[in-house]
């Protein structure tokens, strides 16, 4: 089994039920496993999940801990600018404040970023060097 993969992303967030909230609003469909204490997003080929930033820090072995947020992208691709359009301003109009309006960048592609109720920073882009596959997965060339 490689090593090189990443299965399952954690989101520590303030309020369970404003997280669960706000991306049931985006129109992402929570998964059967999901509980009252944690929620689960199936993507392709990985899962997303939402948890308590204190019930995090106590997993991780750090109670005290102050988990931040920001220092990361998660990223989606598409397939045209128009696309990005639309999940940007799909984003905007459920809560999420904008960061980035999306607009041509220096890498040849199209690009804009929102944080989400938590700062959780994402980022829609279209990558004219990088062709999705049909599910809208991504395959480095």
């Amino acid at each position: 089994m490689t090593s090189q993969r990443v299965t399952l992303i954690t989101l520590g967030v303030a309020d369970l039920a404003a997280a669960r909230t706000f991306y049931g609003r985006l129109g992402w469909q929570e998964h059967g496993q999901s509980q009252k204490t944690v929620v689960f997003y199936q993507l392709n080929g990985a899962v997303l999940g939402l948890f308590p930033l204190n019930d995090l820090a106590k997993d991780q072995g750090r109670p005290n801990a102050l988990l931040g947020v920001g220092a990361m992208t998660l990223v989606q691709n598409f397939a045209s600018e128009a696309e990005v359009d639309a999940a940007y301003s799909a984003a905007l109009s459920v809560g999420a404040k904008g960061l980035k309006a999306p607009e041509k960048v220096f890498w040849g592609g199209y690009s804009g970023y929102w944080a989400d109720l938590d700062g959780h920073v994402w980022e829609v882009a279209m990558n004219p060097f990088w062709p999705l596959n049909d599910d809208g997965s991504l395959t480095l060339p």
